[in-house]
């Protein structure tokens, strides 16, 4: 019985001793593959595939970056174009300012030269009442000083006297006096009337230029706000290119990093499970190895056993 144990015991041992050199050498054939493979063209060409793969999402990445930098160039550029029409809408705006106030001022021009028309009017009315006044107290005192000349004339023909001898000589210096009290009555009203009408027709000068000036403001006025409109559409036109533009660009490179994205993780998800293959592939020789340099361990163990013990009796 012990004799048929021992050959059993030897069988499986045989056994798995076969077995054993069977799985180095099939570690052997294993690693040689594995050197093969490293070593083969094929690794190299899905190297090489790996790298142009990664050449060409750097290249696109270079790509996406410059086209960046051409946007941001864009932008600025459209920036200090917005600037610059912003500071030429102040500009406009000041001068619109400007023409407010000037038409403001001409308007109060306008106001004082109206007034003044008014006034001048109003003392043109009051110098000819004045005139009216001065004329008739004349022709009242020159009927006055008739009757007193018939009286007198009637009073010296009483007498019977040459009418030489007995001119009145303070009536004549009277006459004479009255008629250039007259005459200069006349000339200060006629230089009156004429300075009167000389400043009418200025301020009429005057108005008329008020009034073109104010027509030209507000045509100036008008020009300016047109023009400012104008500027505020070409304004709201750039800032929504410039947001579409900015829009189109961030949705161009977020496509293209999720696109990396994906592609990058898609190879690290690969590797991994190459390397988990690799991995679980060399934890499975290393458990195989251990096993049977255990049952080895435990065959030589039960050898050296049974060894001893059938020295045993002999001894």
């Amino acid at each position: 019985e012990e004799s048929l144990q021992m050959w059993d015991l030897n069988k499986r041992l045989e056994a798995y001793l076969a077995r054993v050199k069977f799985l180095e050498e099939e570690n052997e054939v294993l690693r040689a593959e594995i050197q093969s493979t490293k070593s083969s063209p094929a690794g190299d060409s899905w190297r090489v595939k790996y790298e142009e793969e990664l050449r060409a999402l750097r290249d696109a990445l270079d790509h996406a970056f410059r086209e960046k930098c051409t946007a941001e160039l864009a932008r600025d550029n459209l920036y200090e174009e917005v600037q610059q029409v912003k500071s030429r809408c102040q500009k406009e705006q000041a001068a619109r300012e400007e023409a407010k106030k000037q038409l403001s001022l001409s308007r109060k021009e306008l106001e004082e030269e109206r007034r003044a028309q008014i006034w001048l009017k109003e003392r043109a009315v009051q110098l000819e009442k004045e005139v009216e006044a001065l004329l008739e107290v004349h022709e009242e005192e020159k009927a006055g000083l008739d009757q007193e000349i018939a009286s007198f004339s009637h009073s010296l023909e009483s007498f019977r006297c040459a009418p030489v001898a007995f001119q009145p000589v303070e009536v004549e210096d009277y006459s004479k006096r009255l008629s250039e009290i007259w005459k200069g009555a006349v000339e200060t009203y006629k230089t009156e009337v004429s300075q009167l009408e000389g400043s009418l027709c200025q301020a009429k000068e005057n108005l008329w230029k008020a009034v073109e000036d104010n027509q030209q403001s507000q045509l100036q006025l008008q020009h300016l706000e047109k023009d400012l409109a104008g500027l505020k559409a070409r304004k709201e036109m750039l800032e929504e290119s410039l947001a579409q533009q900015w829009q189109e660009q961030r949705g161009e490179a977020e496509k293209f990093q999720a696109l990396a994205m994906e592609a990058l993780e898609q190879e690290q998800q690969s590797l991994r499970v190459q390397i988990a293959r690799v991995l679980e592939d060399r934890q499975q020789l290393m458990h195989l190895k251990m096993s049977l340099s255990l049952e080895v361990a435990t065959y030589r163990t039960l050898l050296e056993a049974e060894s001893t013990r059938l020295q045993m009796p002999a001894g």
